[in-house]
């Protein structure tokens, strides 16, 4: 492998002399150019190049004085590549000068790679003309990309400050994205009357935005915007329907502070990547300049999200996320681990069985991970006391900081289940089971949930409850056959992810 490695840097090393040579003595340089650009994507030719190229390197400066305007388009993406400072001037000047709007851009990619800080007034004063001038249709797309960077450029040195959401009280229609097999779930948590269940979750008109941000069984909370609700698929067509749409109203009314408001666009479709990333693109540019620009595009710094989603029409449903809006519902949980429930689905699963949870209830998570379950449960129902035990140290260590920051007095032991002994007996078991990742783990895991459910009677109190949040589900029910145990209600959570919960009885 090392050898591979070897070789393929001598051989990278090798092309790079031969083309600056033949760049240098202006042998094909267009062609010698575009494929040095590429070689330099790669650390190890980039330093190859810089010491190769040595006191001659300020001889890639001279190309950008070539009379072929693609020589001086690819000589500025290579010096901006190399990434010296010393560049930066004279690349500022080439942009200046330049008459060839699908040059320009190019001179701004370089410059955006190196310390523009001096220029920033300049830059600035460029972006506000580009954007007040009104361009012929042939020249939008070069002058597009020209705004994109330099407002990307902007927005590194001067980070926009998030607008403040204050519309809590307004009316709105809220969509609350749940699980698909339990949205009943959600809606009967919902005071309003104006409300009804789609394919993916809730509808709600809402005046009230503090009770629902309480509900702990959504996993994401979005909005429907008059005029903004079916598109078709045309990019433009898109944008100005966005455009006319109540979107930059809404904004206002629910925020304090003027526009401009930053955004992005995420595209839910089986496009490909990279016809997507210029589908997007498009839509952002044109809104952008529909809006004047009281709506900027930006795929780092925004506050809100347009998401498209196809339709079985050929067209796009659309919905607004606010990052404005903050979600605190499981604040407390700082710490995770890879074989962690989420959260909502934790706070799910206490749900279905809330017909089973008893106040004050003695409770045990016997694999509690980061404590998300027993927290979680205990939001519904109080319980007293709860012990959470792991073999993970880590998991422990985690768990602890957890339930501080949601003030939550549970007892954490750094232990393995199967040694675990207590003087009195619990009410409750509540776990998200472990599960098996592939084959070679499948005996280790039948192991455990035979194991576990014989270890039962030493932890539980005849008539106890234990629920099981599990992927398995074909071993749990052999377990079942057990008539010690009666199965009192089970859940498919999702078909796709093979996840189910269980309450189970311990019969004695």
């Amino acid at each position: 492998m090392k050898m591979r490695v070897l070789m393929k840097e001598r051989h990278g090393c090798k092309m790079i002399r031969e083309l600056f040579d033949k760049i240098i003595n202006r042998e094909d340089t267009r062609k010698n150019l575009i494929e040095l650009k590429q070689l330099l994507k790669e650390e190890n030719n980039k330093r190859a190049f810089l010491y190769y190229a040595g006191s001659e390197l300020h001889l890639l400066c001279d190309l950008l004085k070539e009379e072929d305007a693609k020589i001086r388009k690819n000589a500025a993406l290579i010096m901006g590549e190399i990434g010296q400072d010393s560049f930066l001037e004279l690349l500022m000047d080439a942009y200046e000068s330049e008459e060839q709007l699908f040059v320009k851009s190019s001179y701004l990619t370089a410059i955006s790679k190196l310390d523009f800080k001096k220029y920033n007034t300049k830059l600035k004063t460029y972006l506000n003309d580009l954007t007040n001038k009104e361009w012929p249709l042939e020249s939008r797309k070069h002058v597009d990309e020209e705004i994109r960077i330099l407002t990307s450029m902007m927005l590194e040195l001067e980070k926009p400050k998030f607008h403040k959401f204050v519309g809590y009280d307004k009316t709105m229609d809220v969509v609350l994205l749940t699980n698909r097999n339990h949205k009943d779930i959600t809606l009967k948590q919902l005071e309003e009357v104006n409300k009804k269940e789609f394919n993916a979750g809730v509808i709600v008109r809402s005046t009230d935005l503090n009770k629902i941000l309480k509900i702990r069984t959504f996993t994401e909370m979005l909005f429907l915007i008059k005029g903004m609700n079916s598109l078709n698929d045309k990019p433009t067509s898109i944008a100005e329907t966005i455009s006319k749409s109540n979107l930059l109203t809404f904004l206002k009314q629910v925020h304090e502070g003027d526009s401009p408001f930053y955004f992005r666009i995420e595209l839910k479709s089986k496009m490909e990547l990279d016809k997507k990333s210029a589908f997007t693109k498009k839509i952002a540019s044109e809104l952008e300049r529909l809006t004047k620009r009281e709506l900027i595009n930006s795929t780092s710094n925004y506050e809100i999200e347009i998401r498209l989603i196809a339709n079985k029409d050929g067209g796009y449903n659309t919905l607004l996320k606010l990052f404005t809006l903050k979600d605190t519902r499981f604040s407390y949980r700082k710490n995770s681990i890879a074989n962690s429930i989420h959260p909502v689905n934790a706070a799910l699963c206490a749900n279905l069985a809330k017909a089973y949870l008893e106040e004050e209830a003695q409770v045990l998570d016997p694999f509690c991970g980061v404590g998300t379950m027993l927290i979680e449960r205990n939001k519904l129902a109080p319980a007293n006391p709860m012990y959470g035990i792991d073999i993970y140290g880590d998991a422990i260590d985690m768990a602890r900081e957890n339930a501080s920051l949601d003030k939550t007095i549970i007892n954490y032991i750094n232990r393995d289940f199967f040694d675990f002994k207590h003087e009195y007996l619990f009410d409750e078991i509540i776990t998200n089971m472990p599960n098996a990742k592939g084959r070679k783990d499948d005996d280790d895991i039948k192991k455990l949930y035979h194991s576990f459910f014989n270890k039962i009677p030493e932890i539980l109190k005849e008539n106890g409850i234990i629920l099981l949040h599990v992927k398995d589900e074909s071993m749990v029910q052999k377990e079942l056959k057990n008539c010690r145990f009666k199965l009192e209600k089970k859940w498919e959570l999702s078909k796709k992810e093979e996840t189910y919960f269980y309450v189970i009885r311990y019969i004695g």
